[in-house]
């Protein structure tokens, strides 16, 4: 296939229209939300007015008719304005993608059309806390009851519980032929009695907190079931695809905003006769080194939203994972340099480098570890052994 290097008109138009928006909350919004323990729903709600949160949604349902490379746009412009909107990697990208690709007409109608406008947020749970990265090994079961499901286990590290109406469980079936348990996913509302949670302490600051699930014999209905009992991973991935190229765009984004940040103070900044420290090498060449490394990064991410609009699975997978690689490590790379550019001023809690820098970090782990894209890199598209 043919991938243009140059993005559309309604594109660009878009990111313009997201980036006039997303700069009249910016980051001393979101910072005072996350200190104070609020929320950023009146930037959720203003997305979702203006049509942003659902771009990817087909139009039957509500949504813009778009593709992940125009939601991937509408994240990475927000983060670039100090405002990621991070449940936008989960309710319309990973939950949105799998009821459009995988849900019945019912499930379509009752639920896209809330998740497009942003009325309804979904969360997504797959981690367990001894399954890791191996998400073979998720030991969370689902068990016909009748006409309906019951739901045991634990799920650890869920974003954005407490914001949901509704979350998309990776549980487990068993085969009847076989014995083995497999995949399989279900709505469940975040009301659903037996469902219990606890929250997690981390170290950054953000809006968006972080969650362990306890299921307790919840029970749920036929149509909770999403896609085929019998579909296999297949389903998960039309998901789990779009989950890392937002993850892509969001921390392109956050380099984006820790660079120009950077940029604006080397420009302005004198501390040697009359030349900004700009002008100094040991200056320039990190920041420069940063944006063609942000720029790398871009493309890669852009070109899996292509793919997986496309309907390349395999291969968006593949660069998917490429481009989560590259916007965890320009992530941490931009805002490190963007630090150290500011010196002793680049940690304080007005400028808000260093809580990013720490919540930066966490890309370089989730939704998947640098050393899981290696390994998959290294087997897929290197066609070396497997070594685990």
């Amino acid at each position: 296939m043919t991938i243009p290097f140059t993005e559309s008109e309604e594109r660009v138009a878009l990111r313009d229209s997201v980036k006039a928006l997303a700069a009249k909350y910016g980051h001393a919004y979101v910072a005072e939300q996350a200190r104070s323990g609020g929320k950023t729903t009146d930037l959720w709600n203003d997305f979702g007015k203006h049509g942003f949160i659902g771009v990817n949604i087909p139009e039957e349902y509500g949504g813009g008719g778009g593709g992940m490379g125009d939601l991937a746009a509408v994240l990475e412009e927000a983060s670039a304005q100090g405002a990621p909107l991070l449940m936008m990697v989960v309710s319309p990208a990973i939950v949105g993608s799998i009821i459009t690709r995988c849900g019945t007409e019912e499930q379509k109608q009752r639920w896209l059309p809330g998740i497009a406008s942003g009325e309804t947020v979904a969360a997504f749970a797959i981690t367990e806390p001894d399954a890791g990265s191996n998400s073979h090994q998720i030991t969370t079961t689902a068990t016909r009851d009748g006409d309906s499901w019951v739901i045991k286990g634990q799920k650890t590290f869920i974003s954005g519980v407490d914001e949901a109406d509704v979350i998309l469980v990776v549980a487990r079936t068993a085969d009847a032929k076989t014995g083995k348990l497999k995949p399989a996913l279900f709505l469940m509302p975040t009301d659903a009695p037996g469902l219990e949670r606890q929250h997690i302490p981390m170290e950054f600051v953000a809006p968006e907190k972080q969650w362990t699930l306890f299921f307790d014999d919840v029970r749920l209905p036929a149509d909770a079931l999403v896609g085929d009992e019998d579909g296999g991973l297949w389903q998960l991935f039309a998901g789990l695809n779009p989950e890392r190229i937002m993850g892509a765009a969001m921390t392109c984004g956050q380099a984006r905003y820790a660079l120009e940040k950077a940029v604006d103070y080397a420009k302005t900044r004198t501390v040697w006769k009359d030349q900004p420290i700009g002008a100094h090498q040991g200056i320039a060449h990190p920041l420069a080194k940063v944006k063609i490394e942000l720029e790398q990064a871009r493309l890669l991410m852009q070109k899996a939203a292509a793919l997986y609009d496309a309907g390349d699975d395999f291969t968006a997978g593949e660069y998917a994972n490429m481009a989560k690689y590259a916007g965890g490590e320009i992530a941490c790379n931009a805002l490190d340099v963007a630090v150290q550019t500011h010196g002793g001023s680049g940690l304080t809690t007005e400028l808000g480098l260093g809580n990013q820098l720490v919540a930066a970090r966490l890309g370089r782990i989730a939704p998947v570890s640098r050393e899981m894209i290696l390994n998959f890199v290294a087997m897929h598209s290197l066609g070396l052994p497997k070594s685990y």
